[in-house]
């Protein structure tokens, strides 16, 4: 279990992380979600020992990372898929790990199967792809056995199969009780793979729920409902008080109503209904949404209504 209580971060004047509370359990796997900048890598790092907080505390499974006496063997890290010498092959980079905690070579070989990187085991890890050093961060990550997992960014430079094989293999650990940990900017992928997530921006936490009542929470929530008389259903429905949008494909996006008393009101109204469906938000609609004022820099998107913007690239602290 990870533990965070007031995690701050200074650097100068700038604040990176900013009184983090939030804790990670086991059995799931914990999406870790913001914008660039909003202090994910920071908070990894101070869980990892790699940087030290400017106040506040992180622990796993109850003491600071620097304290446990064989660290590699309770928590599992793949930060930085390329922090590895080039000059070694990837099964001495993994078997000198090893030695530094007392883990047997047999561990290695397993690791080494584990990722898929047998073929491969004895190149020079620095001519191995970003996918390739991505399988030898995990594997790394695997040496000890731990039962707290971290993940930044473990997909990047997979193909669509290992990404698969990411997520499979997330849930699988946290399925065997670990505390699995990842952050990722893919939100379609996080979608499938986490169980919780933790959501910040700007240092600040801005949510910390499981992912179905993250979506659920979406203004974006809405019903869709379809008839050959739309506009006589549209004027009945705002008459009963909900708040109706026509649709590009003629259907209308209803809210303000549950979709019973929408059934209700085109039965009274005689309108013949050819749909109604309740529509959710996506994940990555309802963090573009969640997060919009935590964005530090925009690109021109035309003013997107989906996010609401029209101002383009200016960036926040200018406006």
């Amino acid at each position: 279990m990870i533990e965070a209580r007031g995690l701050t971060k200074n650097y100068g004047a700038t604040t990176a992380v900013d009184g983090l509370t939030f804790d990670v359990r086991p059995g799931m796997v914990t999406g870790f979600l913001g914008p660039n900048g909003s202090g994910k890598s920071t908070t990894m790092r101070m869980i990892m020992g790699l940087d030290h907080p400017s106040a506040g505390a992180v622990t796993v499974n109850g003491r600071r990372y620097g304290e446990l006496p064989r660290p590699l063997c309770e928590v599992g890290g793949l930060l930085e898929a390329k922090a590895i010498h080039p000059g070694r092959s990837a099964f001495n980079h993994l078997w000198c790990l090893a030695q530094t905690n007392g883990i047997p070579r047999s561990r290695v070989n397993e690791v080494i199967e584990l990722v898929g990187l047998r073929d491969v085991a004895r190149r020079r890890a620095g001519t191995f792809s970003l996918g390739m050093g991505q399988r030898l961060g995990m594997a790394a990550a695997l040496l000890g056995d731990p039962s707290v997992l971290l993940f930044d960014e473990p997909v990047n430079g997979l193909d669509p199969e290992g990404i698969r094989w990411v997520r499979n293999l997330l849930k699988g650990l946290a399925a065997e009780g670990r505390t699995v940990f990842v952050s990722s900017h893919l939100m379609s992928e996080m979608a499938l793979t986490a169980d919780h997530l933790i959501v910040i921006g700007r240092g600040r936490l801005i949510a910390d729920l499981p992912v179905a009542e993250f979506i659920a929470q979406s203004s974006r929530q809405f019903v869709r409902v379809r008839s050959p008389e739309a506009d006589r259903l549209a004027a009945a429905l705002r008459n009963a008080g909900a708040s109706v949008l026509s649709e590009p494909d003629g259907s209308l996006a209803v809210t303000g109503l549950p979709i019973s008393s929408i059934g209700v009101e085109a039965g009274r109204s005689g309108v013949v209904l050819h749909e109604l469906s309740p529509q959710a938000a996506s994940l990555e609609e309802a963090f573009m949404e969640l997060t919009h004022d935590s964005v530090e820099y925009r690109g021109d998107l035309l003013g997107d209504p989906a996010l609401g913007d029209p101002a383009g690239s200016i960036p926040n602290g200018a406006r």
